[in-house]
């Protein structure tokens, strides 16, 4: 399904950080948000999932004014936890008081114990990460850690997926290695998505690129 986005306008009382952006992300399309630190990519990202009330600029919090809306449905009222949206960030965010399979069967929806254990060992398979259920995450490598927080992150099968600068953390060789595979996901789940970097190595297609700037 289809993520479609009209920002009239992000801002505080006296202050307009963005203004009538559109953002229209097909379904396994990844659509790449640039621009400088403080031009509101993160902020977007905000808008998008419904946490905005948890940004501030200085200390007064931003305001939405826009629609969300993804596979036609309207999401702009909608708490976070009930818009289908999942988030994948810099850091894993994995618990550390769980297993690498513990940590994939929280985001498991509810069901049949033994066919939601089947998912997480079909998602540790896809992850080349097979037998590696019972480990400790902090044992694992930052590449590992990172390809456990997608699949995690798709586990919840979020209708749509936004990513903050999730490779920014890796040395080169192994950016490289989870970028391909979390666009090889992505398309292949037919996820929208959108992502936040600096690097325009990160860029998934050209032709979906959102330059941000002070102005807006």
């Amino acid at each position: 399904m289809t993520l479609s986005v009209h920002i009239r306008r992000l801002a505080t009382r006296d202050h307009t950080l963005l203004q009538d952006l559109h953002i229209e992300v097909a379904p396994g399309r990844i659509l790449t948000l640039m621009g400088p630190s403080g031009s509101g990519k993160s902020s977007v990202l905000a808008a998008i999932a419904g946490t905005l009330h948890s940004v501030a600029e200085g200390s007064e919090a931003l305001r939405f004014e826009g629609t969300v809306q993804l596979g036609g449905r309207d999401l702009t009222r909608l708490p976070t936890a009930q818009r289908g949206i999942g988030l994948l960030f810099q850091d894993d965010l994995l618990f550390a008081h769980m297993t690498v399979a513990e940590n994939l069967l929280f985001a498991v929806p509810a069901g049949p114990r033994r066919e939601r254990l089947a998912e997480v060992e079909r998602a540790l398979h896809e992850a080349s990460l097979s037998g590696l259920g019972a480990r400790d995450p902090a044992t694992l490598s930052g590449g590992q850690r990172a390809r456990v927080a997608l699949m995690r992150a798709l586990l919840a099968r979020p209708q749509a997926l936004l990513l903050d600068e999730p490779f920014s953390r890796l040395d080169a060789t192994l950016r490289d290695q989870f970028r391909a595979f979390v666009f090889d996901h992505l398309r292949g789940s037919g996820v929208p998505a959108v992502l936040v970097t600096h690097d325009a190595a990160d860029v998934a297609d050209p032709s979906l690129v959102v330059e941000l700037d002070h102005a807006g």
